[in-house]
């Protein structure tokens, strides 16, 4: 059987990493999605187990002792991580994983798991990045400044990846990324068993 494909997204935060991994999950029933747990409080309209596993922090370092973690890391004073929850078995049975992370979990992952596939997901301009920002209305002046900040040096890491997409529209976007699973599909690193054709010709 075909391994599955690990299907990394990050991006800066603002970018649209969230809007963009719906689009795929939407249009490709067979991706599944790897759900992050984090310390940070719900959004409105978020539901733990759907979204994201909110935990309390108590709750999130009891994980990281019991080892249930692919990757971690402390993003804006919150924890996320990637809960392993059988990943490896379930690419083994050939499902494809789609895990959306920020830039520093998605590096903990390909030292981890360098067969992973890696997409970055940029704005069109860091103009249109800080209006994305403002329109979620959450971030105060301080905050918004240290996001661009951050921003710009998660940009920094995006030739780290394997891939970049520009989020210019949801749909653009989503069908880039689904070219490129298309063709990592097609890779003969993943289609060895298709050579075997059978006896030899005399």
């Amino acid at each position: 059987m075909t391994r599955g494909l690990l299907i990394v997204i990050s991006g800066a935060s603002g970018t649209g990493k969230g809007t963009v991994c719906k689009k795929i999950l939407s249009d490709l029933p067979a991706v599944a999605y790897s759900i992050s747990a984090t310390t940070r409080a719900p959004r409105p309209g978020e539901v733990d187990g759907r979204e994201y596993y909110f935990l309390s922090v108590e709750e999130f370092k009891a994980w990281i002792a019991d080892e249930k973690f692919l990757e971690y890391a402390q993003v804006y004073g919150n924890f996320y991580g990637t809960p392993l929850n059988k990943i490896e078995e379930r690419l083994n049975r050939g499902e494809d994983i789609l895990l959306e992370i920020d830039v520093q979990g998605a590096l903990n992952v390909k030292r981890k798991c360098p067969e992973g596939i890696y997409i970055f997901l940029l704005p069109p301009s860091l103009e249109e990045l800080k209006r994305r920002i403002e329109g979620r209305g959450t971030e105060t002046p301080e905050s918004l400044s240290r996001r661009l900040k951050n921003a710009v040096a998660e940009i920094k890491v995006g030739p780290e990846y394997d891939y970049v997409v520009v989020n210019d529209t949801i749909e653009n976007a989503a069908e880039k990324i689904k070219t490129i699973l298309s063709a990592e599909r097609l890779k003969v690193a993943r289609n060895t068993d298709k050579f075997n054709l059978g006896e030899d010709f005399e």
